[in-house]
């Protein structure tokens, strides 16, 4: 009996997915939290005040799209839908892109530099208008968008390796391989810089995740030629649950293969990130941050809560069997 219910649980262990989100919540807050000190002392003070909200709400986007239908959209854009040289052609406009591609076809195949521009514009008048509300959670959230449009696999219709065989590899990516090597990462990344034209910066993000696409899928399959099912696995406690992971070996010998590009990836998202932040600021006149209030509203509050509450109680689909 004993046997029997032994084999059970491994079978479980063996079906469950290697789950993750976009960049793992631990990445995409460490970026948010370290773009915080990037800023200028203009600014920094004010971040710093609130770099918890900005730091523990960094996740919020990926929790909303699993209760909201359109918030899915604005992580990712599937450039190789588009047919050949897409990074080249598609619009970098918006109004462009629609005239040329249809609204329904761009939001079925991502807008996440369309996006994050047009959150640039919102932060700014944010801060035009002394809400503190809007100014920390357009910032918490613009991070987000950033550092996905900084991730390679957030480019393509193959984002999980489900259409070659490397279903999983979205995890390992973005989740795996930070959780055991972000620690070895350099993060100084020099003082945020003002963006001379916001729109064409993120497009800059996406062109630089999507070079490297290739590496992110030949390596892994390389590496899986070499290596047995049982010595690319490996199982661990999360939660109280006994999850099957890429083993250590696997993926360090992964990490040295990409040649630093996760811990390059992550850079670029922190400074952009806080670019952005800025940016948006000195295009809303520099206001002096010092004299803002200081204490979120409670609607704020209670919109937290809700979006929490919200999360925790809806159904999560893993990201294998269709979630971007």
């Amino acid at each position: 009996m004993a046997l029997r219910t032994k084999g059970i649980l491994l079978l479980l262990t063996l079906l469950l997915p290697l789950h993750g989100y976009t960049w793992g919540f631990f990445a995409h807050q460490r970026i948010n939290r370290l773009a915080v000190f990037t800023l200028p002392p203009e600014m920094i003070g004010f971040y710093k005040k609130h770099i918890r909200y900005i730091t523990e709400n960094a996740v919020n986007p990926d929790r909303r799209r699993y209760a909201v239908e359109w918030e899915a959209a604005r992580h990712y854009i599937d450039l190789d839908t588009y047919g050949d040289s897409a990074l080249y052609k598609i619009p970098r406009f918006w109004p462009e892109a629609v005239a040329l591609y249809s609204e329904d076809t761009l939001q079925a195949y991502g807008i996440v530099p369309w996006h994050i521009s047009l959150m640039k514009f919102q932060l700014t008048q944010a801060f035009k208008e002394r809400n503190l509300d809007r100014i920390l959670r357009l910032s918490t959230e613009m991070g987000h968008y950033v550092a996905d449009a900084c991730v390679p696999l957030h480019t393509t219709q193959n984002y999980n390796g489900q259409l070659t065989g490397q279903r999983g590899i979205h995890a390992f990516w973005e989740t795996r391989l930070p959780e055991l090597f972000s620690g070895e990462y350099d993060f100084f990344v020099g003082q945020a810089q003002y963006i001379e034209r916001p729109q064409l910066r993120a497009w800059d993000l996406v062109a630089s995740a999507h070079t490297a696409l290739d590496s992110v899928l030949h390596f892994e399959k390389e590496l899986t030629q070499e290596f047995d099912e049982e010595k690319k696995y490996a199982y661990e406690v999360r939660n109280n649950l006994t999850t099957r992971v890429y083993s250590r070996a696997f993926s360090e010998t992964y990490s040295r293969k990409l040649n630093g590009q996760v811990e390059r990836q992550m850079r670029l998202a922190i400074q952009a990130t806080a670019s952005y932040w800025y940016t948006a600021w000195v295009d809303a006149g520099q206001p002096d941050l010092s004299t803002f209030p200081e204490a979120l509203t409670a609607e704020e509050q209670q919109r937290l809560e809700m979006e929490k509450k919200e999360y925790e109680a809806g159904q999560h689909t893993p990201r294998e069997e269709g979630n971007h």
